[in-house]
């Protein structure tokens, strides 16, 4: 089977790619690591001027009525610039709501989200770090993306999904030594905070998990062929003996292998991103595939983006650090690479029996 963007989601693809790569400079993200993690004028632009934050979400809802190939082109354009946007809270809160809230929820969250003007974190939490009663949360988050800067949480848990407002009593935020600063993780607690609990957890949950896993999958491909394009143009500017050392064979199988694992990453995210629009009874082998190997792809691509720019690749001020963190912090977020792969062996062990 040969998959092709329509012309619409082409279209979609070369304005996020020339939107990102005009605004979502390297001085732009190094000014949001040193505050909070955001760049709020990227994010206004992203929200307002483009309409980009309701991607994914229904037209009745407010969004723009496209899918999960849409999202996974906009995060995919995103992760190639490790813009410093709170795009996994959007992609995970956002859609936990529009698919599992009722409508009270819908008109008093996704208004405000969609617009940008409130920025929503999105966390997975174990049942037993929780205790709910009396609509009421406790407990400790310890890593929450975005916290700092967040006004409004979704948390995911088996006891259901609950929407947070920052202002509620009983709420306790604190920024955490983060590696990747530009999605900087805080420390949340909750004593007895009012929570608002989605009217459906089973489908808020899934779509926590769908656009959250996506969201990831497609900035960790973005990111490593950020990470194999930098290091081709610089293999053809840097000489070594006389020659370019993109000319040495050695340098050039680590290319190779760089370019094989980006197109595996590229077909297991728009595969999985397929699956969950057309509902297809494989997207949860599809979403753990894309999540594990786009993952495991960014941690190899970013390793070796700084052993082959040499010296200058470990640097502060060069930006194969930036993707070397984001790379390192997408492989811990909602599970790491051992859990997924895990998951997919019971999910074909399951279907072998």
């Amino acid at each position: 089977m040969e998959f092709a963007f329509t012309d619409e989601q082409a279209m979609i693809a070369e304005t996020v790619k020339a939107f990102f790569a005009e605004n979502a400079s390297s001085e732009r993200t190094r000014a949001a690591m040193a505050a909070d993690g955001v760049d709020r004028a990227l994010w206004s632009s992203f929200c307002k001027e483009l309409g980009l934050a309701g991607i994914g979400i229904a037209e009745e809802l407010g969004g723009a009525g496209l899918g999960m190939v849409e999202l996974s082109i906009v995060a995919e354009a995103a992760g190639t610039h490790v813009a410093a946007l709170p795009l996994l809270g959007l992609a995970a809160g956002a859609r936990a709501i529009a698919l599992g809230g009722n409508t009270d929820q819908h008109q008093a969250y996704l208004g405000g989200i969609l617009s940008g003007d409130i920025l929503v974190a999105a966390v997975e939490a174990d049942a037993e770090a929780l205790h709910f009663a009396d609509g009421k949360l406790s407990g400790t988050l310890p890593f929450v993306p975005h916290g700092v800067a967040a006004d409004l949480y979704v948390i995911a848990s088996s006891l259901g999904v609950f929407v947070l407002d920052r202002k509620a009593a009983g709420v306790s935020i604190s920024a955490q030594t983060t590696m990747d600063q530009t999605r900087p993780l805080a420390k949340l607690i909750l004593d007895q905070a009012a929570v608002d609990r989605l009217d459906d957890a089973d489908k808020a949950h899934a779509g926590f998990r769908q656009g959250g896993w996506l969201c990831l999958a497609a900035e960790a491909l973005g990111g490593s062929q950020s990470a194999l394009d930098i290091t081709v143009a610089y293999s053809k500017e840097r000489v070594q003996f006389g020659r370019q050392i993109g000319s040495y064979q050695a340098y050039k199988h680590r290319l190779a292998d760089m370019m094989v694992d980006i197109e595996q990453a590229r077909s297991a995210v728009y595969w999985a991103a397929c699956a969950v629009d057309e509902g297809d009874e494989e997207q949860a082998l599809a979403l753990h595939s894309a999540k594990s190997f786009c993952a495991d792809t960014y941690r190899a691509c970013s390793g070796h983006m700084i052993q082959l720019h040499g010296g200058i690749g470990f640097t502060w001020e060069h930006d194969a650090h930036l993707f070397f963190k984001r790379a390192r912090s997408i492989s811990s977020m909602m599970g790491d690479s051992e859990w997924h792969r895990q998951k997919i062996a019971d999910l074909v062990m399951g279907a072998a029996l």
